[in-house]
């Protein structure tokens, strides 16, 4: 009886530092590739509750536990993906949201804001995936750069000064757009 109250305890601590451990990666990979992070809160959850439920995992090595951890997250990503193209869902919170902030703008306001939108959407596609991978996880999801660097499998240094190049390059992607050169 003691022995499995000795195993038990040992799993319950094992399944806390795998979530210790890899849920800032998972989560980062789930918020690159969904559209809201509620969802992917809980594709994240979804992933550590397949780890709960698998027995063997504890006996597997570090990469082999993320890579499966991964494996698990791009299955549940499609499986995700099939459930909203074929019942498509928009958040009735989210369209609230939408028309409250368009509320106190005046349509002037409206439309340069959309403008502006625009010309960073256009700048912003012509840059590099990894360029736009880096953007999203740094503004777009706030992740730190040693996290962007654990998703992204690059140093610390690298995913700073590709950040500050990528700024570099949007910025003369904007002024080109401003002088009259867009696209």
């Amino acid at each position: 009886m003691q022995q499995q109250r000795d195993e038990c305890e040992l799993r319950d601590n094992s399944d806390a530092s795998l979530y210790d451990r890899y849920a800032s990666i998972i989560f980062a990979y789930a918020r690159l590739h969904t559209s809201s992070r509620e969802d992917a809160e809980d594709l994240t959850l979804e992933v550590f509750t397949a780890a709960l439920e698998h027995d063997n995992l504890s006996d597997l090595a570090d990469a082999d536990k993320l890579a499966w951890l991964r494996r698990v997250a791009r299955n549940k990503l499609v499986d995700s993906y099939r459930r909203t193209t074929r019942h498509p869902i928009v958040a009735l919170e989210r369209v609230e949201e939408m028309m409250h902030n368009d509320e106190s703008l005046t349509p002037e306001q409206v439309m340069l804001r959309q403008e502006e939108f625009g010309r960073l959407h256009k700048a912003i596609a012509r840059l590099s995936s990894i360029q736009q991978q880096i953007l999203q996880l740094r503004y777009g999801d706030g992740l730190r750069f040693a996290e962007i660097a654990l998703v992204l499998n690059k140093r610390e240094e690298a995913v700073r000064k590709l950040l500050s190049r990528t700024l570099t390059t949007l910025r003369a992607i904007c002024d080109q757009q401003e002088g009259g050169n867009v696209l």
